[in-house]
């Protein structure tokens, strides 16, 4: 592992947009100050220094977007056709692709994720823009034969639910939001939309390039502040119909709670402690760099991040020395250091978490291998730390059963499929998993045998829409992608017509 600090120049619109004095909320069309006037201020995790000041929303300030989404849902929005909706959305790939250095430049600095990997995330923003507009033009009901005496046809129609409360975390901020713009604008809903406090920029400036693309004043609001005030005032709201939600378990817990006010339905993506099964006839040279960046990968700050990795007991030793290996070639840096493959923790709080896990690991007696410490010299006053592999780790240690959401990889060996299959399920979790295998019979066992949402067979990390993302036990519910992603967007209603 090497460091660096090569620090790209900033473009010209990401330069202006950073340098505000600051950041209002985007309600009905316009950016607007909080009611109550405060501020709270965002720090950029590759130096440690303020980047911005955002405004401190609340009670008062969800309100009115939730006020500025129903006008707009019932106003002119609700005569779009699926055809308009969908060249909405066409429009704004274009856009998104002309601007997305721009934006990459923003997310970069704020959530601290390396500008190359950011720049590499826009294939799959384009793929995600392509399939809600398919969506659009794919929403139908269904005629359907029934049982009753007389000339009656009956059918269902599929309809949008109205207002959708977005909850963005700050772990990929500007590729996450559109999980919920996209189903948004070829649903015909409207929606209020809630970043997380430590990475607001990119969906606060998306806001503004899509209101200027032809998005509708009113159809896409965004209200920074904290999750205790905003964020919870948003779950809460009388007059929001869904919620949609990426976070950790605990905060979903309060979000179902909140829900009750008025039965909203929910789709939760939650925290993740996924299994990554390397058995010893996997090919080394693929499952080694992909078991080590399904980790690794945005500084361990993936929720289906597969942080178990199991390895058959024969090939430990030569997946351990291989792994360590493989991070020789790794360089961590600032996240505008075109070099850089890993960048910082998102912010103080969450370095000292992964140092603390670090220390319980050693404390619960597994072999530090590698790394363990914040990095220093000119990374000093970020919030670096050393990517981590721990051996020797047990299923029954923290390390192994909490979810650490930093660069902690911990290797565990296994016997034979039916042991890797009960460490895999011995976990609150099911997000994510992966097997590596050349036999497959040997995984197709694992994969049908793993409770996980989503399993990868010798690659790591795939996500499409067309396919899906899926989550089980205290992972969450409700789908990412495929027609039953809209489903959460949408109401159906039956219908009974006396001929």
């Amino acid at each position: 592992m090497t460091t660096t600090q090569q620090n790209l120049p900033l473009c010209e619109q990401a330069q202006g947009f950073l340098s505000r004095e600051a950041h209002h909320l985007f309600i009905d069309g316009q950016r607007v100050p909080a009611e109550s006037g405060q501020t709270l201020t965002t720090a950029n995790p590759s130096t440690g220094q303020v980047l911005a000041r955002l405004a401190a929303g609340g009670q008062a300030d969800v309100d009115r977007a939730v006020l500025a989404a129903r006008r707009a849902f019932e106003g002119q929005w609700s005569t779009w056709t699926p055809y308009e909706r969908q060249g909405l959305l066409t429009r704004i790939a274009q856009v998104l692709d002309e601007r997305f250095e721009e934006l990459a430049q923003i997310e970069a600095m704020d959530m601290g994720a390396p500008v190359s990997k950011l720049r590499g995330a826009k294939a799959a923003l384009m793929k995600m823009l392509s399939f809600f507009a398919s969506q659009a033009t794919s929403i139908s009901g269904e005629t359907l034969m029934n049982g009753i005496p007389g000339n009656v046809t009956t059918m269902t129609l599929k309809a949008p639910v109205g207002v959708i409360g977005g909850i963005i975390p700050w772990n990929g901020a500007l590729n996450s939001q559109f999980w919920i713009i996209g189903a948004v604008l070829a649903s015909g809903c409207t929606a209020v939309l809630k970043p997380a406090t430590e990475a607001s920029l990119s969906v606060l400036r998306v806001a503004e390039i899509l209101h200027e693309a032809g998005v509708p004043a009113g159809v896409l609001n965004v209200v920074t502040g904290s999750g205790r005030e905003a964020g919870h005032a948003l779950a809460a709201h009388p007059n929001v119909d869904r919620v949609a939600f990426t976070g950790s378990t605990q905060t979903g817990r309060s979000i179902i709670e909140a829900s009750t006010v008025n039965i909203k339905k929910l789709q939760l993506e939650l925290g993740g402690k996924s299994a990554d099964i390397v058995f010893a006839d996997a090919d080394l040279d693929k499952a080694v760099p992909g078991a080590a960046m399904g980790v690794f990968a945005n500084s361990g700050q993936i929720c289906f991040a597969g942080t178990r990795v199991l390895v058959q007991r024969p090939i430990v030793e030569e997946f351990t020395e291989r792994v360590l290996a493989f991070m020789d070639t790794l360089r961590v840096g600032h996240s505008l250091d075109d070099a850089a493959n890993l960048g910082p923790v998102i912010n103080q709080t969450q370095l000292e978490n992964v140092l603390n896990y670090i220390d319980i690991g050693q404390n619960e007696g597994a072999e530090l291998l590698r790394g363990g410490h914040r990095l220093g010299g000119e990374l000093e006053n970020g919030y670096f730390v050393q990517p981590t592999v721990f051996g020797g780790v047990t299923n029954q240690m923290r390390i192994a059963r909490e979810e650490i959401f930093g660069p902690v990889l911990s290797i565990m060996p296994f016997d034979d499929v039916e042991e890797a299959i009960a460490i895999a399920n011995d976990n609150d979790y099911g997000l994510g998993g992966a097997v590596w295998s050349q036999n497959i019979s040997t995984a197709l066992r694992v994969l049908q045998g793993v409770h996980t949402g989503t399993m990868w067979v010798n690659c790591y990390g795939y996500i499409d829409p067309l396919v899906g993302f899926n989550g089980t036990k205290l992972s969450g519910y409700g789908s990412k992608g495929t027609s039953a992603h809209m489903d959460t967007y949408l109401y159906t209603k039956s219908v009974y017509i006396q001929l």
